[in-house]
């Protein structure tokens, strides 16, 4: 198992204390020194003296949770690069939205089991780290984050993998469209779609999977490609797919009434 060096410390916030403790097990079986607490705001003190790698912070606290932390700790410079994962009762695509929107760099569900939840974040941090290679990951059935296009579209998809950061493989499937998108630090770096590539296949994927009634998307932490070949950013290339997509539905409008 590849190890994140010098014995990681995350500072995990949650008041159910139970809870905590079984989790608390599973990150240190992951190689994570953990520093609990019961209280975001006492939490926060701490931070100047004993900063963590990482905050896991309970989305259901009753003073301050992780979605009320994030914009505190990223209006400060001393802590606004310290990953915060929100830790939160379900809610899919749609809680892990919010907590991207809220500041937070990602959202796993506590209703998954304590050696689950320690696996995913040892996976995301492996995320975030400079140079690191698809190999070390764990299994795909651990990393990867999945779901359906009829319950979140696929620029929202997009936009949450870019405000988070993360490094790895976008791979949708819609209709007839069977393209791919990676991703490097938030970066659209290489597309393919059928005969398409670089800054076109981003473009055609989005522009057919938009108002997809059926659809899946599934991205692969970790995975990458060997050449850049998207060069331009994803605002400008989701505002060129909604474009096309919109003229499109146009000429069809215009078609039907002639």
């Amino acid at each position: 198992m590849s190890m994140l060096p010098n014995l990681p410390k995350i500072l995990l916030i949650d008041s159910n204390v139970y809870f905590s403790k079984r989790l608390t097990d599973a990150l240190q079986q992951q190689g994570f020194e953990i520093v609990p607490s019961t209280q975001a705001a006492y939490a926060l003190t701490m931070l100047e003296w004993n900063a963590p790698t990482a905050i896991l912070c309970s989305t259901n606290l009753r003073d301050m949770g992780a979605l009320e932390m994030a914009p505190i700790l990223r209006a400060d410079p001393k802590t606004a690069n310290i990953p915060l994962i929100a830790i939160g009762g379900g809610g899919g695509d749609q809680a892990l939205l919010e907590a991207y929107r809220a500041g937070c760099d990602d959202f796993v569900d506590r209703r998954r089991s304590p050696a689950d939840i320690a696996a995913h974040v040892r996976s995301f941090l492996l995320s975030r780290q400079e140079g690191f290679q698809p190999t070390q990951m764990l299994s795909t059935a651990d990393t990867d984050l999945s779901g359906s296009l009829s319950h979140l579209d696929l620029p929202g998809v997009i936009q949450m993998l870019e405000q988070a950061r993360q490094t790895g493989g976008l791979h949708v499937n819609a209709g007839e469209t069977d393209g791919i998108i990676f991703f490097e630090a938030g970066q659209i770096f290489h597309a393919e779609c059928g005969t398409a590539f670089g800054d076109e296949a981003v473009t055609e994927i989005v522009k057919t999977c938009q108002g997809a009634v059926k659809g899946v998307y599934k991205f692969v932490y970790g995975a990458s490609a060997a050449q850049r070949t998207v060069l331009r950013s994803a605002t400008d290339l989701l505002l060129d797919a909604m474009r096309e997509f919109d003229e499109g539905e146009r000429d069809e409008i215009e078609k039907e009434v002639s």
